[in-house]
């Protein structure tokens, strides 16, 4: 009680440091959002910093106008969605299983999905597998190889171990509860935090994928979001290097640096605009198993 309503120095020094890693998270955001607004001449005399210079909106109009990039955020959306909500599907119900002590061979089954944290078969063996099941220039090519993640899978069954009472299930067990009503009636609705974390870090990371994309579909119809930008970051460094060369500047197609930071804000906002939605449910799943006892 006394030591609430004063400021020690250790608050000042820990509010210099947090302000200071706010600035640098935020630096080179607001220096992307800049040149996405500023126009070519104190961009190329880099002039622009993390305020706009010469305010206009010709790279959004490019960009809107494009009917791929706007067929790309459709379906690199519908993409996210169908992918984070088969993923949380799979990985609820293996961790939902595997926190089960009474279930026979649990830590073989463990001990199968967890070798495939630290071991792969590489990616030739993969490509072939993938052809092999003619999966190649489909959309479940980009949902079925990522559905569980051990890690995330782990960090779900740490959660229903350590927060959700073990008596509850046997109370529900007594009435009579089979396993599928224990899990949605009563440990789905008390897992909201975990279910949100992972959800948000599935959906971040299907949304910024792109080299599953690179290595499987050939169909640009079928490109997502992240995967134009990566194309269209490699071409303008070929048209770089082509002008260094000497080549015909009329002949290479060079695009401004407002355009590929208004491509990059286009691809990163709406991803952004998740987290308030589920900012308290992330903040206490952070914390998941930090608290024993």
């Amino acid at each position: 009680m006394e030591r609430r309503g004063k400021f020690t120095m250790f608050d000042v020094i820990n509010t210099l440091f947090i302000l200071g890693c706010v600035i640098l998270c935020l630096a080179p955001f607001l220096h992307i959002m800049s040149v996405s607004l500023s126009s070519n001449a104190p961009i190329m005399s880099g002039r622009v910093t993390i305020y706009p210079i010469d305010l206009n909106f010709d790279a959004y109009t490019r960009v809107l106008s494009d009917m791929s990039m706007i067929r790309s955020l459709l379906f690199t959306i519908l993409l996210t969605l169908a992918f984070t909500a088969s993923a949380m599907v799979m990985t609820t119900m293996v961790a939902y299983t595997l926190s089960t002590e009474k279930l026979k061979g649990r830590k073989l089954f463990m001990l199968l999905i967890v070798f495939t944290m630290f071991f792969s078969g590489g990616l030739i063996p993969e490509y072939l597998l993938i052809k092999s099941l003619n999966l190649l220039d489909s959309l479940l090519v980009l949902i079925l190889p990522g559905l569980i993640s051990p890690f995330y899978m782990i960090i779900m069954i740490t959660f229903f171990r350590s927060t959700i009472p073990e008596s509850l299930n046997e109370a529900a067990e007594i009435d009579g509860c089979s396993d599928f009503g224990k899990l949605f009636r009563i440990v789905l609705p008390l897992s909201l935090p975990v279910l949100a974390t992972l959800s948000l870090f599935y959906a971040v990371g299907r949304w910024n994928g792109f080299r599953d994309a690179l290595f499987y579909i050939t169909d640009q119809n079928l490109y997502p979001l992240q995967l134009k930008l990566y194309q269209m970051v490699m071409n303008n460094m070929i048209s770089e290097v082509t002008l260094a060369e000497g080549a015909n500047a009329a002949a290479v197609q060079y695009l401004p640096e407002s355009l590929k930071a208004a491509s990059i804000m286009f691809a990163t906002i709406p991803i952004l605009i998740v987290y308030p939605w589920l900012q308290r449910y992330f903040v206490s799943g952070l914390t998941l198993g930090s608290v024993k006892g």
